[in-house]
């Protein structure tokens, strides 16, 4: 079963930036959906950003929406996030998941994803 590897996680204080990295060939510039999820301390795993890896439509959670922006680097076969403006709310262990055969909309829950890495720590301190 293909894997997915996750880079990049890190602590800052809070208003810093990070940069985390999914090591995804095989679904960059495929038809396929690439989303990041995470997981805070004591709470559900939710889904923060998405992309269709063939369309490059890119989807948010108002939680994070206007601070963070997902892109795929198709050469390398990555898909990053940007996290601007961090806050201690977005304190978490951050997953990659993935998907074939279909673009994004409508596919947001953790069932929806076969493919999964094994996430990467990020910690924001005020």
């Amino acid at each position: 079963q293909q894997q997915l590897e996750e880079s990049g996680g890190g602590s800052v204080q809070a208003g810093g930036s990070l940069r985390l990295s999914c090591a995804a060939a095989g679904f960059t510039g495929t038809n396929g959906c690439v989303a990041w999820f995470r997981q805070a301390p004591g709470e559900e795993r939710k889904w923060v950003a998405r992309i269709s890896t063939w369309y490059e439509s890119t989807y948010y959670s108002q939680s994070v929406q206007g601070r963070f922006t997902i892109s795929q680097e198709h050469d390398n076969g990555l898909v990053n996030l940007q996290m601007n403006n961090l806050q201690p709310a977005d304190t978490g262990i951050y997953y990659c998941a993935a998907v074939r055969g279909t673009s994004c909309p409508g596919i947001e829950r953790q069932n929806d994803f076969p493919y999964w890495g094994q996430g990467t720590q990020v910690a924001v301190s005020s």
